[in-house]
């Protein structure tokens, strides 16, 4: 029984850890898409984690991204993005950076019968002091334009 007990609590610690991450796509969705929903997870949750993995075979791209001098290209798309969206919520005064993780994941490839490493990044980000501040002032910036719009 103490070991169902326990599972249970983990699995609810769990939960709770998942429900302000953000997976980023390199395509799926618009920069500041992830952006106002890293804003609202924060509001809800007062920190945010965003997490992305980048390209295959890393290490056969290597050359390639070096003759470019493009790191997006080693790293992936989506790993810019979720630094981007990081820098983004900083420089506004919105979040402070509490923690980065950097990782290879192993990920099967059908077509090639093996698995293939990727790379991934999670940048847990925090509230600001300043935070609760800056989204009132917003909101109220907001409303002040839609209020002259209808005059």
């Amino acid at each position: 029984m103490e070991e169902v007990t326990e599972a249970v609590n983990n699995l609810s610690v769990n939960d709770s850890h998942k429900k302000n991450r953000i997976q980023v796509s390199n395509t799926k969705k618009p920069l500041f898409f992830y952006v106002n929903l890293a804003k609202r997870y924060m509001q809800q949750h007062n920190e945010v984690e965003l997490s992305a993995l980048g390209m295959g075979e890393c290490f056969l791209l290597h050359d390639f991204a070096m003759k470019l001098r493009d790191a997006s290209v080693l790293w992936g798309q989506s790993i810019a993005t979720v630094v981007t969206i990081a820098e983004i919520l900083k420089n506004n005064g919105l979040a402070i950076e509490k923690k980065i993780m950097t990782s290879t994941v192993d990920i099967k490839d059908e077509s090639r019968g093996r698995p293939i490493q990727k790379a991934k990044i999670e940048i847990l980000l925090g509230k600001s002091e300043k935070f609760d501040e800056l989204m009132a002032a917003a909101a109220e910036e907001r409303d002040d334009a839609e209020g002259d719009e209808q005059s």
